[in-house]
């Protein structure tokens, strides 16, 4: 068994044991790297630039199902719009607009998550609740008809302070449950907590995440 298959295995078996699906973050890694994780059975992979995903894309099996979990902007949505399986960032009511209409165009329905800002760091993006609710009392007004909504992401301070960590983790599971009993009430697609990476995933996994972004745990340092 190679390294990497060893890392695969245990990882992933951690983290479908508490409910979870692993995102193998594929970002500045070869094609053949994915390729070593696509033959072992894996199928969900996550890049955070456009160019990248949209070669890979081409290159690689069709049934690969491809995360976008960086920064996106809107003017880059409508190269991966035609086949990304979910878009892990949105963090503003513009961006969230032109998903939905790249979706119309294509007539596919793109999922998508909204992105809470959880950290005690200034660089990171994301809605906190000032913003959130124009955008959700926007969405009651006009809904979105091909960008479906199925959760929300956040990503927590890069620090080995494990309490803060726990902190911000329980927040956006709070904010998940908030939504989840309030404006998508009744929606059954409205389910997932992409939290965790490769640092702190045990403590996402506690805090009830169900998606789980993990890179040098499985490909090694970049």
């Amino acid at each position: 068994m190679t390294e990497t298959e060893k890392n695969y295995r245990e990882l992933n078996g951690k983290i479908t044991t508490a409910g979870a699906r692993l995102i193998a973050v594929s970002k500045t890694h070869p094609k053949e790297r994915i390729m070593e994780l696509y033959e072992l059975g894996h199928r969900d992979f996550g890049e955070n630039r456009v160019a990248e995903l949209v070669e890979k894309h081409q290159a690689l099996p069709k049934d690969i199902r491809w995360h976008f979990i960086g920064h996106l902007q809107r003017n880059k949505v409508k190269a991966i719009a035609p086949f990304v399986h979910l878009i892990h960032a949105v963090d503003s009511k513009r961006l969230l607009r032109e998903i939905d209409k790249q979706g119309k165009a294509l007539g596919r329905e793109i999922p998508v998550l909204l992105q809470f800002h959880i950290a005690d760091e200034t660089s990171k993006y994301g809605l906190d609740k000032a913003s959130a609710e124009p955008l959700l009392s926007d969405l009651k007004d006009d809904p979105v008809t091909h960008a479906k909504i199925a959760g929300v992401m956040g990503m927590a301070t890069y620090t080995d302070n494990q309490t803060q960590v726990k902190a911000e983790f329980s927040s956006l599971a709070k904010s998940f449950a908030e939504l989840h009993n309030g404006t998508f009430s009744g929606d059954d697609g409205f389910r997932e907590i992409s939290m965790g990476m490769s640092g702190d995933y045990p403590l996402a996994l506690e805090a009830g995440s169900t998606l789980v972004r993990v890179g040098s745990l499985l490909f090694g340092k970049r």
